[in-house]
């Protein structure tokens, strides 16, 4: 076992100073190799404490790039980061908050065809992914490898943290045996995160991680921590190992794809074209925009406003808005999901005779007829 040098010593006194840690603590630590797949809301927090903390080996795999909507919950990246890969940014300025360390950034896809590769070199695996199948490939690549897994996810103002596969405890598929259908999960494109929550969470995976490490303290094995940043509530649930499981005895990538708009009927939705025709026609014809007003600063074509929330819960009245249901009305949002719904809503409940969709929303719009209109 390497001692600490003077300079981790001084580096990471607050830690020797704990009578509950203290210097073995600390040297496994500096032995160990944890991963983190994804540099996003979850991973940027989990990266720069494990850092911080003398994680001796940190692993990135994220091949996306930095993206200015990130930067809302991403604090690991700035401004100037916009457009290059996550995972080499994250390494750069991880080796720059503490040199004792070494970093591997990977800036590839977590597959399938890799997954049992990267998990081999590493000690512990904490799971900083959005989306569904990834979260299963990596509970099913941890339970081949034998790596306890650190997971985290978020949905709003919600999070949850949990520690699976971990001295014969749980694993996801204990929790969450199969995944949602597509249908019933929000929409990738419309959902939005407190900013602060993903830090939150991120920072309690690196809290068990370095519990599992080092082991200090109990971690959440067997347990998932729920935690309500509007109430700031937070609850354990208990889970327990499923025995009637079939044994994982080889990867498989799930098909998890977004909901994407149905063939719909004739009268229900209207295409880019056809609604530039429409607006060029000199007919009459109203526009209303269904987003939140924040978006609107972000881009909008000229249009009535009424957000989908206020409409369907009768906080506005569309008619006393000044909108006609005799008059032909085209509604728009982001990508087209809210304004389907809003559409259904005035024709059932406000009886607008000839009410439209915008097939894509503004960035359609933007995209094939609008090019200075900002895309987000």
């Amino acid at each position: 076992m390497s001692a600490l040098t003077p300079e981790e010593i001084a580096r990471y006194q607050r830690h020797l100073t704990l009578p509950q840690f203290g210097e073995k603590a600390q040297l496994k630590l500096k032995q160990s190799r944890v991963l983190v797949i994804g540099a996003g809301g979850l991973g940027c927090p989990a990266l720069q404490y494990l850092a911080a903390a003398g994680v001796g080996r940190l692993g990135i795999v994220d091949f996306d790039r930095v993206d200015l909507t990130n930067l809302q919950r991403q604090i690991l990246f700035a401004e100037d980061d916009v457009g290059q890969l996550k995972a080499e940014v994250a390494a750069e300025k991880l080796r720059g908050m503490n040199s004792c360390i070494e970093v591997e950034a990977m800036p590839v896809r977590f597959g399938a065809d890799n997954a049992l590769e990267i998990l081999r070199r590493y000690d512990v695996i904490v799971d900083g992914s959005d989306n569904f199948p990834t979260r299963y490939l990596v509970n099913d690549a941890c339970v081949l490898a034998g790596k306890p897994l650190i997971y985290g996810a978020i949905y709003t103002f919600q999070g949850q943290v949990s520690v699976f596969n971990f001295q014969g405890g749980p694993t996801y598929r204990c929790l969450f045996a199969q995944p949602p259908d597509p249908e019933d999960a929000p929409s990738c494109s419309e959902i939005g995160v407190l900013g602060v929550l993903p830090g939150i969470i991120g920072t309690a995976q690196a809290c068990e991680a370095i519990k599992v490490i080092t082991g200090v303290g109990e971690p959440l094995s067997g347990k998932v921590l729920m935690w309500d940043a509007l109430s700031m509530k937070q609850q354990i649930i208990r889970i327990s190992r499923d025995p009637d499981l079939p044994p994982i005895t080889e990867l498989r990538e799930i098909e998890f794809a977004c909901p994407v708009v149905p063939d719909l009927p004739d009268g229900v939705e209207i295409g880019t074209g056809a609604f530039k025709s429409l607006l060029q026609g000199g007919s009459p014809v109203q526009v209303l925009d269904v987003r939140h007003g924040w978006e609107r600063a972000i881009c909008k074509i000229d249009s009535a406003h009424i957000s989908l929330g206020d409409l369907t819960s009768r906080k506005v009245d569309p008619c006393r808005a000044g909108l006609d249901p005799r008059t032909p009305t085209v509604v728009y949002c982001r990508s087209g999901f809210r304004s389907l719904k809003a559409r259904d809503f005035l024709a059932d409940h406000y009886a607008f005779s000839r009410v439209f969709s915008l097939k894509g929303g503004i960035n359609q719009w933007a995209k094939e007829f609008d090019t200075s209109l900002r895309t987000y």
